[in-house]
């Protein structure tokens, strides 16, 4: 008679335990493909413009000193028959200092904008993340993904795809915080 009782838990306890899983809701999952988002998303679009321009401006002033030092070396090698060998030796070893110089100020510049640069995406990056976590906790989801250069996701359906809703969110929400700026530095 144990033995039945035994069986006849046993089998309450499965059945029990069957319905529970039977009443499993569903996951609600999506996707973002991220090198996509970096690559419409206004706000990251402004950040490499901003960083570009300042290599150009920056570039320019570096260029100039590089161009005066061409201009330089060429005429070294015609002026160098004229003052002699040890004017030419000095001189030779003064264009080799300023060319290391100039090599130096060209990769302290790099490293300058490249740091400056990362720093701020970095930041960007963070912001978005809280965005999208934001977003699927309102959304109710309980997991999205991210897919792109740095893909952790090997498949997705694209009806889970929600890349598009987050890039114009965050499109207009970045316009409207650009108006606001604005906006108060108008009224200044």
């Amino acid at each position: 008679m144990s033995k039945k009782i035994a069986v006849l838990i046993a089998m309450t306890i499965s059945l029990v335990a069957c319905n529970k899983s039977a009443e499993v809701k569903e996951i609600k999952t999506a996707y973002v493909d991220t090198s996509i988002l970096m690559k419409q998303y206004t706000e990251a679009n402004n950040l490499e413009a901003k960083y570009k321009a300042k290599a150009e401006e920056k570039g320019k002033q570096l260029e100039t000193e590089i161009n005066r030092f061409k201009q330089e070396a060429a005429s070294f090698q015609s002026q160098a028959q004229a003052n002699g060998q040890a004017w030419a030796q000095q001189k030779g070893a003064e264009l080799q200092r300023r060319e290391q110089q100039l090599g130096q100020a060209q990769q302290a510049l790099s490293q300058e904008l490249q740091q400056e640069g990362a720093t701020e995406m970095d930041s960007l990056v963070v912001k978005v993340k809280k965005f999208i976590k934001a977003y699927g906790k309102e959304k109710g989801y309980a997991y999205i993904y991210g897919t792109g250069d740095a893909a952790t996701v090997l498949f997705a359906e694209e009806k889970y795809d929600i890349t598009k809703d987050i890039i114009k969110l965050l499109n207009d929400k970045y316009k409207s915080s650009v108006k606001t700026e604005e906006n108060v530095e108008t009224k200044k």
